[in-house]
């Protein structure tokens, strides 16, 4: 029992007392975003270690802190230029097979979404598809094939080109 009493004075000393100092000045409410802070975000007392890993137990079970962080959504934000970058990097290397096919194609859902986030206008579309089909085995090279590569590539491309360099990303 002492030794409960002991253990409990130590949580109380050491994590107790730094966490009241640092809930007093640090404004933030918790573990950022997510289905997690949706959930509980109502939660009284939301510098409470409760609510807290409730909140993160919930993002981390259900992936949504990650998904919400990079789709924009679950009361997460995404709109940093560096991020952009990184966004078309995921989705090519997610979507790399169904885009190279695509792009030889010169259309698909898979190509649109791409030229969507990479800043090319909805009126402009069917140019950076024309561009992608015909430039194909330049943006998507057999030997050294890789969505990283296939991104540079059309960075180039669309900086390159007379009408799309306008709304190039760069």
């Amino acid at each position: 029992m002492v030794r409960k009493l002991f253990v409990l004075a130590f949580v109380a000393v050491f994590v107790g007392i730094p966490a009241v100092a640092f809930s007093a000045v640090n404004p933030d409410t918790g573990p950022g975003c997510g289905l997690g802070k949706l959930a509980w975000g109502d939660f009284k007392n939301q510098k409470n270690i409760a609510p807290q890993i409730l909140e993160s137990t919930t993002n981390g079970t259900f992936s949504s802190q990650w998904f919400g962080i990079s789709s924009g959504t679950s009361g997460c934000t995404n709109d940093g230029k560096v991020w952009a970058e990184h966004q078309v990097n995921m989705f090519a290397t997610i979507n790399f097979e169904d885009l190279s096919q695509e792009m030889a194609q010169g259309k698909g859902e898979h190509l649109t979404s791409l030229a969507t986030l990479m800043g090319v206008p909805a009126e402009q579309q069917a140019e950076f598809f024309a561009m992608t089909q015909e430039r194909y085995t330049s943006l998507v090279k057999a030997g050294e094939a890789s969505p990283i590569a296939m991104v540079k590539a059309l960075n180039d491309a669309v900086a390159g080109h007379p009408v799309l360099a306008k709304f190039s990303a760069r």
